[in-house]
């Protein structure tokens, strides 16, 4: 068995020589990020995964990530280390469950979370990620009518910014769904000068008590711009790599779950992929993510709606 560093030359040679990319999640752990081509959010993630010159996408993340890479660049290869790596959002919102749910609620447009399968991706309008949630609602006509689905916090903190008709599909992330209130204030009593900072996902109770909510993305920023020096950080604890690298100098307390161990709420799916995976699916080139033509297409065209959206509000900044 190599070690790691054998690991690490390995995949940078093999990257080279098959014209890969790496592209890695925030909640990965800090050695992959470390040797990822791009780091991202989800949003990060997509317009990287619509852009970019490789032959090979090899996606150090969970699999809705690596289906949306797909969708958006099916003309490559696109591979997951560990095909067991899931998503209980993407797992609480099923195609037939969902396409009931629409018939319920007909004359709706469908907002879905990226975090969803393909199957669900093809069965919406326009797809929106935590860092553009507010602003996609926001870009639909005031009359119109919206499903969001399929995270219920998310989907609540999204109303409550834009008091937009919406009916919420009742899915949520088991990470940020656990995180605990009382254990998060006992962190603030402990740290007063700490400023807590909430991904969205999370609770309205928790959220209610943050000095900052954002996406992934937002919360490094956040980190980074601000001018204090602690912060209690209510996410997967893998940003704080990113955050510790953008500003050594502060301190970054993850906020713990209810019910733990270990003092921390991490993803067990995305802590699935490893650096050995990594070196042993870019060597064979599987497992690879594959789908359907129809499916692609059905489901390309509201990432790409999303994505089309997202640039124009920049060009407009």
């Amino acid at each position: 068995m190599k070690n790691i560093p054998d690991y690490i030359s390995e995949i940078k040679r093999m990257k080279e020589e098959k014209n890969a990319i790496i592209l890695a999640h925030y909640y990965q752990t800090g050695d992959i990020q470390d040797i990822a081509d791009f780091v991202g959010d989800s949003l990060g993630l997509s317009q990287k995964a619509a852009s970019n010159n490789a032959d090979i996408i090899l996606f150090a993340g969970v699999r809705f990530m690596a289906e949306t890479a797909k969708i958006l660049a099916p003309g490559k290869k696109v591979l997951l280390p560990d095909m067991n790596a899931g998503c209980s959002l993407a797992d609480s919102c099923k195609g037939k469950d969902f396409k009931k749910f629409i018939k319920d609620n007909p004359g709706r447009t469908i907002v879905s979370y990226v975090n969803t399968t393909a199957e669900i991706k093809a069965l919406s309008d326009i797809i929106c990620t935590s860092s553009n949630a507010v602003s996609i609602v926001n870009s639909l006509p005031p009359e119109e009518k919206i499903i969001f689905a399929p995270d219920r916090n998310l989907g609540n903190y999204v109303l409550n910014k834009t008091g937009r008709d919406m009916i919420i599909w009742n899915g949520t992330c088991h990470v940020h769904e656990e995180f605990s209130l009382e254990a998060i204030l006992k962190l603030k009593d402990q740290n007063p000068e700490a400023k807590i900072i909430v991904h969205p996902e999370c609770e309205l109770p928790v959220r209610m008590v943050a000095d900052y909510i954002g996406s992934t993305a937002a919360l490094l920023k956040f980190t980074k711009e601000d001018k204090g020096n602690c912060y209690i950080v209510a996410t997967e604890p893998g940003i704080i790599h990113q955050m510790k690298k953008k500003s050594p100098e502060k301190v970054y307390i993850p906020a713990p779950p209810r019910d733990s161990t270990c003092g921390c709420s991490e993803c067990n799916f995305m802590k699935l992929i490893t650096i050995e995976k990594i070196y042993n699916c870019l060597k064979s080139e599987k497992p690879e993510i594959k789908m359907s033509k129809k499916l692609i297409i059905a489901a390309q065209k509201p990432i790409r709606r999303m994505l089309d959206i997202s640039a124009k509000m920049v060009t407009e900044k």
